[in-house]
């Protein structure tokens, strides 16, 4: 059965059409049985994120693929065709690879993506649609994505703003972990910035937000606390690192502010953030001996160097997934041969009992055993050569190909001069 991907992301579609078909996890399930159950389908998973949706599955007709996205979603063809990918079986294997690798994904190598296909993968299998190829499928794709972790850069440098931030700090301070940080603002960059640091556990988390409310909502998600941006001058010099991004047309944090934090500090090292355009943060703190100040072009400096490093490393990954490609459809090349190969064995079977019997028969009237066993050989022989035989007397148009594939088939070692 034909292997196929069939999807949408964020390469072929605007958020507006993708937020269209989309999935929500607890619908999986449903949307699986309903897949295969009504079209020609056997065998199926679904890849639902944010930047794509994509199925992944066996079939002879694809096009029943496209017109159940469409109608589950209630979207006529033509408005999500112009959107659409399907590629088969060796474009669809690369494809796959190349996505639980990070190579297909907005950030180049984030790692997200492994465990949101673990999850498909896993999603499959309870609904009984993760058949034999779709298993094998999704096995190789996680090796594949280790190997390509493990043996090249692509995951190895920062490419994002927040993870610049957190890369910088921790030269600064060795371990986050042991640092009380203050967030400024609550919109979606520091929510981003928060999140990464809070990954790793620090001390304590403070959010300063001119609305508490949403402060608040946002140090309850980090497990911190909130504040009023009014308390910020006298709070500064408990916190280690400092991460602001505001719409504030001026300068939250002034240099005198922070020559008070300092000393109250001992003069122990703050690092700073200013993610804000214009600054929350004025430019002369930058030049205090004990402030580590970092600005949105400091960190789109390191941003660059990190896309420019995996960008690099793509040239290995692409190569070990070209090699992994080769080696899967081998794998499943084989698959076809399996009928065949239980056909042939049956048939073979079949007449060695039917030749068995026959001896037993005549040993049982008391014939010599020799003789019967000699006429054993012969007859089961016979049957074993006959189709091959007839085949290759019968052969017309294949009078090159077919006694190839019959020395190939039996290990046949021919000796050009024997008929001279």
């Amino acid at each position: 059965m034909p292997l196929f991907t069939l999807g949408i992301n964020h390469h072929t579609a605007p958020l507006s059409v993708r937020e269209q078909v989309a999935f929500h996890s607890a619908g999986v399930p449903r949307a699986l049985a309903d897949l295969t159950h009504c079209k020609p389908v056997h065998e199926a998973a679904i890849l639902s994120t944010c930047n794509r949706t994509e199925l992944y599955f066996a079939t002879d007709a694809p096009e029943a693929a496209a017109q159940w996205l469409a109608e589950y979603h209630h979207l006529a063809r033509h408005e999500l065709d112009p959107y659409l990918y399907t590629y088969p079986e060796r474009d669809a294997v690369r494809h796959v690879f190349r996505v639980a690798s990070g190579l297909d994904s907005m950030v180049l190598g984030e790692p997200q993506i492994l465990g949101q296909m673990k999850e498909a993968a896993r999603a499959a299998d309870e609904a009984g649609t993760l058949g034999t190829t779709l298993h094998k499928l999704f096995q190789h794709s996680f090796a594949v994505a280790k190997e390509v972790r493990s043996t090249t850069a692509i995951g190895v440098n920062v490419v994002s703003m927040a993870a610049a931030a957190v890369r910088l700090a921790e030269r600064i301070f060795g371990r986050i972990a042991d640092q009380k940080l203050l967030f400024i603002g609550a919109g979606e960059m520091i929510d981003l910035c928060a999140r990464h640091f809070a990954a790793n556990r620090p001390k304590q988390v403070v959010i300063a937000n001119r609305t508490v409310e949403r402060g608040l909502a946002l140090a309850d998600r980090l497990g911190g606390t909130a504040i009023r941006l009014e308390e910020i001058g006298e709070r500064l010099a408990q916190f280690d690192i400092v991460v602001s991004c505001t719409a504030s047309p001026l300068p939250i944090i002034g240099l005198g502010m922070v020559e008070r934090a300092i000393r109250l500090r001992r003069h122990r090292p703050m690092f700073m953030v200013d993610l804000a355009v214009p600054r929350d943060i004025e430019t002369e703190i930058g030049d205090l001996d004990d402030v580590f100040l970092y600005t949105v072009d400091d960190l789109a400096q390191v941003v660059a160097a990190g896309i420019e490093s995996r960008q690099a490393a793509v040239i290995d990954a692409e190569a070990i997934i070209s090699d992994r490609v080769d080696g899967f459809l081998r794998w499943l090349a084989t698959r076809g041969t399996v009928p065949v190969i239980r056909s042939l064995r049956d048939a073979a079977e079949r007449s060695r009992r039917h030749e068995l019997e026959h001896a037993l028969k005549l040993l049982a009237r008391g014939e010599d055993p020799a003789r019967v066993l000699e006429q054993f050989s012969h007859r089961l022989t016979n049957k074993f050569l006959h189709a091959p035989t007839q085949a290759l007397s019968q052969a017309a148009g294949d009078r090159d190909e077919l006694p190839s594939l019959a020395a190939r088939l039996f290990h046949l070692h021919t000796d050009s001069h024997m008929g001279e």
